[in-house]
């Protein structure tokens, strides 16, 4: 088997998948383009870094199709002043895009093996605005805390509203929501104390967040 032209295969997920998906904004082309999705793909799947797929992480979690964090990082439109909530590290790729994109970026994971591999892969890159955090997050995290940008990157079957209660106006707040067949990405802004506003973007599919509520089901 021929060896992965690895760049060759970066500029053709931009152009063949990313690109065609709606995601136009040329900065958040240029930081797909920029970081080095490779880098954090577990070993096994270092060829299929830059397929249309979500790739398999341990725990039974997944890295993002690439269209998927391309639509997200367009939606959040982050400013270099956000401080932003991450929950779920998985590989840590999606906390780079995001730490490249805002002031600061809290990520917390229920697995510390995720956070441990994330930590090695981003200070490689010298990426230091990243706190990375040990924890089970999925119900509420540091509570007392608002933020202007709160990702959860993992599915989850009904969001709370805790998560968008810690968002300052004008935040936003990006969750993917639902059960197989149908996942519905969402994005919620907080226009000001009392009102939020959801925009439902596209239909897609993620492993659920270890821990995520679940709808009340009937027991006959």
């Amino acid at each position: 088997m021929a060896p992965l032209n690895v760049e060759q295969a970066r500029f053709n997920m931009v152009e063949q998948q990313i690109r065609p998906w709606e995601v136009l904004e040329q900065r958040v082309l240029d930081l797909i383009s920029d970081v080095p999705r490779e880098e954090f793909a577990p070993t096994a799947y270092h060829s299929l870094a830059f397929a249309d797929i979500n790739i398999p992480l341990a725990h039974d979690q997944a890295m993002m199709s690439p269209k998927v964090e391309g639509r997200l990082l367009q939606a959040l439109m982050l400013r270099p002043s956000d401080t932003v909530l991450e929950i779920g590290t998985g590989s840590g790729y999606l906390t780079a895009l995001l730490a490249k994109s805002a002031k600061h970026v809290e990520s917390v994971d229920i697995f510390e093996g995720f956070v441990k591999a994330a930590e090695v892969k981003l200070k490689a890159l010298n990426i230091n605005n990243v706190s990375l955090n040990t924890g089970d997050a999925i119900n509420g995290w540091n509570t007392g805390t608002r933020y202007d940008v709160i990702v959860l990157t993992g599915s989850a079957p009904i969001l709370k509203p805790h998560f968008q209660t810690q968002l300052n106006e004008g935040g936003r707040l990006f969750a993917i929501v639902g059960e197989e067949p149908v996942m519905q990405a969402q994005l919620i802004h907080r226009i000001n104390e009392n009102e939020w506003n959801m925009d439902a973007l596209f239909e897609t599919s993620l492993p659920p967040l270890l821990g995520a509520p679940e709808p009340n089901r009937f027991v006959l």
